[in-house]
């Protein structure tokens, strides 16, 4: 799947829910968001046809499941398990916020799980709360255990600072992460919260995150060719071999160099995170539409994709969609 840039798009994220058990400040409100109605969900079989149509037809060569809250999709194993079977096999990866990881990490490993990120914004328990709304610190701290014990390495923390809560906690939560032998990446707040709050003064950026990490560490780039298209810029940990990650989204866009399209959990095609429109696949397949059709629907809602995310043009606008019902 090609753009009009030429951009080729390999790296397929797949929402399962647009339900979570989390309520993370930069996500979604206390009380939570309207859930899709049921019928509207992709069923399992939807889910696993258009991957296949994705990975056999379309040139994905990897599959990553998203929510929401990818763990509370009672199939999850399932799916898993016929993703890993497909062929050529895609790498199969999770995203994810960890509650419930300690029961599903070694069933997923069987299924044919290749790695998985976890989200962990805070060591402190009441920050946790304060961010997440939920008290489920440890759950999150097991849901890790557990993966790098099934083998699902390398574990991969994901880690969202937000200023005057959790910004303090930068060096302190990449000692963690080098000790459990997990890798942590930062992630710039995005403008994908559903109560479109998002503002640049109070977004921690890359650099700010950069220089609290230099004032108790020795980082030092890692080969820039190694990073493709991946959105993480990587950096050697006081001479590594360990690494620590930063997404700078906002401030240091990758859009050039971007290879991913989603799909969301009710079977529309976005072409970027932060697009405005979408294609939905969903009706057409339920309408009695064959592989072939379903694919050049697909290779159609690539192509109009748009040179960036544009978040600096005084034009942009929000999606509508928050980033819970349209999957990291």
């Amino acid at each position: 799947m090609r753009d009009s840039y030429g951009r080729v798009a390999t790296d397929l994220r797949v929402s399962l829910t647009d339900k979570c058990n989390l309520r993370c400040t930069y996500c979604m409100p206390p009380e939570g968001l309207d859930w899709l109605p049921k019928p509207e969900l992709l069923t399992a079989d939807e889910i696993v046809r258009l991957v296949a149509i994705g990975v056999e037809r379309l040139g994905v060569t990897e599959v990553r499941y998203t929510g929401g809250e990818p763990l509370l999709r009672r199939e999850l194993v399932d799916i898993v398990a016929r993703t890993a079977a497909l062929s050529p096999r895609p790498e199969v990866m999770l995203t994810t916020n960890g509650i419930g990881l300690a029961r599903l990490a070694a069933p997923l490993a069987e299924a044919g799980l290749d790695r998985v990120n976890v989200s962990l914004d805070t060591l402190e328990r009441d920050t946790f709360k304060r961010l997440a709304h939920r008290d489920r610190f440890d759950d999150v701290i097991a849901g890790l255990a557990a993966a790098d014990a099934a083998g699902l390495r390398p574990v991969k923390v994901n880690t969202v600072l937000m200023r005057g809560i959790n910004d303090h906690e930068a060096p302190a939560l990449l000692r963690y992460c080098l000790k459990q032998g997990y890798e942590l990446r930062f992630i710039e707040q995005m403008p994908l919260d559903a109560q479109h709050g998002w503002s640049r003064k109070d977004m921690v950026t890359a650099d700010e995150i950069l220089a609290m990490l230099k004032a108790e560490f020795d980082l030092r780039p890692d080969d820039p060719e190694e990073r493709g298209s991946a959105p993480a810029e990587r950096f050697l940990v006081d001479g590594g071999p360990e690494r620590v990650g930063v997404i700078g989204s906002v401030t240091r866009p990758f859009c050039g160099a971007c290879d991913r399209v989603r799909l969301t959990a009710d079977g529309q095609v976005r072409n970027c995170l932060f697009a405005r429109e979408e294609s939905d696949l969903k009706t057409a397949m339920r309408d009695g539409a064959g592989d072939d059709e379903l694919a050049a629907r697909w290779i159609a809602a690539v192509a109009t994709k748009l040179p960036g995310h544009g978040i600096d043009d005084p034009a942009f606008l929000q999606p509508a969609r928050p980033m819970s019902a349209i999957g990291g």
